[in-house]
């Protein structure tokens, strides 16, 4: 059980996609991914449906000396948005994580420069909006992310991710309209188990991807 690399993740998750916009419930669709590994699951669903294709950053918030280990994350200038729950666990403080906030907000501010180049993010009113990215582990990103969009007032808001933690991506039911997640392993440790090959991409290769979806197609 798996999938190859992000590319057929991303293409395992069209199909179902494809079914919903069919059945008219995806009006005016924009599909956001969560980059870097997001951006390459994304593009089949956004050629999929027919819709542009953009970015939303969202930095994870490591815990001290497991940086791996999400315990917050943070979307645009929004503030950071901690599991308190695991703060509790873990001993932590938000004061505490000042340093790595400051840290994790300067890395987004550096990606939306670099992978925007001066374009304004996508208005999101009344649209159905599809945050993709290559898997679900804790929910961190993916809540914030979900969060800020909602408050760009669309219409409809979907997760799509190929895989996923059970408890994940049952909570996660709360904070988007619809989730989709073809694989919901019982034996879920990390994204990366179920892939071949997950290397990590490059700014280049999301820039790459993102020039790609916009340039004009032609059969």
């Amino acid at each position: 059980m798996g999938f190859r690399d992000r590319a057929a993740a991303g293409r395992a998750l069209a199909g179902p996609l494809r079914e919903l916009s069919e059945r008219g419930g995806l009006p005016d669709p924009v599909v956001l991914a969560l980059p870097r590994g997001g951006i390459a699951v994304a593009a089949p669903v956004a050629r999929a449906l027919g819709a542009p294709l953009d970015v939303l950053v969202v930095r994870k918030i490591g815990a001290p000396h497991h940086e791996e280990f999400a315990v917050g994350a943070l979307a645009d200038d929004d503030p950071p948005l901690f599991d308190l729950a695991t703060l509790a666990r873990l001993g932590l403080t938000e004061r505490r994580l000042a340093a790595a906030v400051e840290r994790e907000r300067e890395e987004l501010r550096r990606r939306e420069r670099r992978y925007r180049g001066g374009r304004p993010p996508p208005d999101l009113t009344g649209r159905s909006v599809v945050i993709v990215d290559d898997g679900l582990a804790t929910g961190a990103t993916a809540r914030a992310a979900l969060r800020h969009a909602r408050r760009g007032r669309p219409a409809r808001l979907v997760l799509a991710v190929p895989v996923g933690a059970p408890d994940s991506v049952a909570l996660m039911t709360a904070e988007a309209d619809t989730v989709v997640c073809p694989l919901r392993p019982a034996g879920f440790c990390a994204v990366g188990q179920w892939y071949d090959d997950f290397a990590q991409l490059s700014d280049a290769e999301v820039l790459d991807i993102l020039d790609a979806h916009r340039a004009p197609h032609t059969d």
